[in-house]
C-alpha cells in the first residue's frame, strides 16, 4: 500500500504486483498514460500504557499523520520521479521521546531519473538503472527496507543497477549515500521546525544481492554482501560504523495445504568506536551474527489459517570491558513484521536477543486479515542492552529475561484505495525489565492503534 508504487508498474516485471486504486487521481484528471501521479493520506492514532524505556513515567499517546506524493513522467526507456513526504507526530510531548523516525516534515524522499530495458540486447535479460535519491527494499527487508508501520522513510541518494534473468534470478547492486532527516532535535521536532533532509556525504553503504527463484523442490535463496562506511560530520556525529554484512536466505513459500519455511544467516565484521564523543578515537573489533528461522503450515481450510513456528537470534556484546563489539546491527532494515508494532512502541530490534515466539494468521474474506503472535524474549548476553529500552545491567546479576509479548492484530482492505488497521499489544514485564537500574514502573505495557490508510 506504500503510495509511491500504488500505481507504479515494475519497470522490468509489469504491473501486476499491484492493484490500481478504484479511486485514482490519473484516471479523475483525465491524464496522459506516460505521466503517473499517487497520493496517499494515513492517520494512526497510538496509546500507551506504562513505560519500558529508562526513566519513563506515566503513558502516552500519539497522532501519526503521514502524507504521500508521488510522480512518474515515463518517456520511453527513461522515466523520472519524484515523492514528497509528510510525516507529523501531533499530541507528543517532551516525555514522549520523539525522534526523527516520527516526523519528518515536508520533504522530498525521492527524486530519481531511470533507465530501463526489458531486453537488453536481444538477450532475453532485463536492466534498469536507477540514479538520484530513492528508497530501497531487498531480501527479507530485514537488513534494507522501505518502511511501512514506520512514520517516516529511509532513503539513500546514489546509483542502483538491476538485472534480471526471468523467472530464475534477479541482482540489484548499489552505491549510495544515506538521508539524513532533519531536524534531528526533539525539540525542533516537537515544534514542528522545517529543515530540509540531506545525504551524508561522510558515509557510503553500497552492496549487491542476488535473489534466485526455485533452485529446488520451489525452494528459493538470497546471497549478499553489504558495506557501510561511515564517518563523522559537522552535523551528524556518528560511531563510524565500517562493517561488512554477508548473508544467506532459503524459503519456501507459502501454499495451502503445504509446509513452508524460511531460514535466514547473517555474519557482520569490521570496527566501529566506542562512542560518539567527538574527542573518542577507540575502535572495537565487530564480530556479531544474527540467525533467523521460521516453519510453518497453511490448512486447507476455510479462512486458510497459517500456523508457523519462529525463532531469532541476534548476538550481544559479551563483555563491556573488552576491545570488542559483538552486538547486531540490522542497518536499515524493517521489523514491524516480526517484533510488533513499532511506532511511538517498537520495543524490539535484532540486536542482542534471544526470543522464540508462535504466529497464527487467517483471511476470513480475501479482504480481511487476522493475526495472532506470542514471542517470548530474553537477552543474548546478559551484561549488553536491551536496546530499545537504553536500559543496561554490565554486572549481569540482573539476568537475561525481558518478558513476554502478545499481539493481535487486524486488517480490512475496503477496496483497492481505503483499508483499516488495528493492533493491541501487550508487554509482559520478566526481571530484567522490571529490575534493572533506571527501569521504568514495573507494570506490564498495553499498547493500542487504529489507523486509517486512503490512496488515490
Amino acid at each position: 500500500m506504500a503510495a509511491f508504487a500504488s500505481q507504479m508498474s515494475d519497470a522490468l516485471l509489469g504491473s501486476d504486483k499491484y492493484e490500481k486504486p478504484v479511486w485514482n487521481l490519473h484516471d479523475a484528471l483525465n491524464l496522459p498514460k506516460w505521466l503517473a501521479v499517487s497520493v496517499e493520506q494515513r492517520t494512526r492514532y497510538e496509546t500507551q500504557d506504562g513505560q519500558f524505556k529508562a526513566n519513563g513515567k506515566g503513558g502516552d499517546q500519539q497522532i501519526a499523520l503521514q502524507t504521500d506524493l508521488w510522480l512518474q513522467a515515463c518517456l520511453g526507456k527513461f522515466r523520472a520521479g519524484a515523492e514528497f513526504l509528510d510525516a507529523r507526530a501531533l499530541w507528543a510531548d517532551s516525555g514522549s521521546g520523539v525522534n526523527n523516525t516520527h516526523a519528518d516534515t515536508a520533504d522530498f524522499i525521492q527524486g530519481y531519473v531511470a533507465w530501463a530495458d526489458q531486453n537488453i540486447f536481444y538477450s532475453g535479460y532485463g536492466a534498469e538503472v536507477i540514479a538520484g535519491r530513492q528508497t530501497l527494499n531487498f531480501g527479507s527487508r530485514r537488513l534494507v527496507a522501505r518502511n511501512a508501520m514506520r512514520n517516516t522513510i529511509n532513503s539513500f541518494t546514489g546509483v542502483r543497477l538491476r538485472l534480471v534473468d526471468y523467472n530464475h534470478w534477479q541482482f540489484n547492486g548499489f552505491v549510495t549515500m544515506p538521508v539524513v532527516r532533519y531536524p534531528t532535535a526533539a525539540a525542533d521536532i516537537l515544534d514542528e521546525t522545517h529543515e530540509f533532509d540531506e545525504e551524508d556525504t561522510h558515509t557510503w553503504f553500497s552492496g549487491g544481492i542476488l535473489e534466485l527463484s526455485e533452485l529446488f523442490w520451489g525452494i528459493n535463496s538470497d546471497v549478499y554482501l553489504y558495506h557501510l562506511d561511515e564517518g563523522d560530520s559537522q552535523r551528524n556525529r556518528t560511531r563510524n560504523r565500517r562493517y561488512f554484512t554477508p548473508g544467506l536466505r532459503f524459503y519456501l513459500k507459502p501454499r495451502k495445504g503445504q509446509f513452508d519455511f524460511q531460514t535466514e544467516t547473517i555474519a557482520q565484521f569490521g570496527t566501529v568506536r566506542s562512542s560518539t564523543a567527538a574527542s573518542n578515537g577507540r575502535d572495537l573489533d565487530h564480530e556479531a551474527w544474527y540467525q533467523h528461522l521460521d516453519v510453518g503450515y497453511t490448512f486447507d481450510l476455510a479462512w486458510s489459517p497459517r500456523l508457523a513456528l519462529e525463532y531469532d537470534y541476534a548476538s550481544g556484546d559479551h563483555d563491556p570491558n573488552d576491545n570488542k563489539d559483538q552486538r547486531f546491527d540490522t542497518l536499515y532494515g524493517a521489523r514491524r513484521f516480526e517484533f510488533g508494532p513499532t511506532g511511538m512502541y517498537g520495543a524490539f530490534a535484532r540486536a542482542n536477543m534471544n526470543s522464540p515466539g508462535l504466529r497464527i494468521t487467517a483471511t476470513p474474506t480475501p479482504d480481511v486479515l487476522l493475526g495472532l503472535s506470542h514471542r517470548i524474549h530474553w537477552l543474548a548476553e546478559d551484561k549488553d542492552s536491551w536496546t530499545t529500552a537504553n536500559l543496561r545491567d554490565t554486572s549481569g546479576n540482573t539476568g537475561n529475561y525481558i518478558g513476554q509479548q502478545l499481539e493481535l492484530s487486524a486488517r480490512w482492505d475496503v477496496n483497492s484505495s481505503l483499508n483499516f488497521e488495528t493492533a493491541w499489544a501487550h508487554l509482559f514485564k520478566g526481571a530484567f525489565a522490571r529490575e534493572t537500574q533506571n527501569a521504568p514502573n514495573p507494570e506490564d505495557i498495553n499498547y493500542f492503534y487504529v489507523q486509517s490508510q486512503l490512496r488515490f
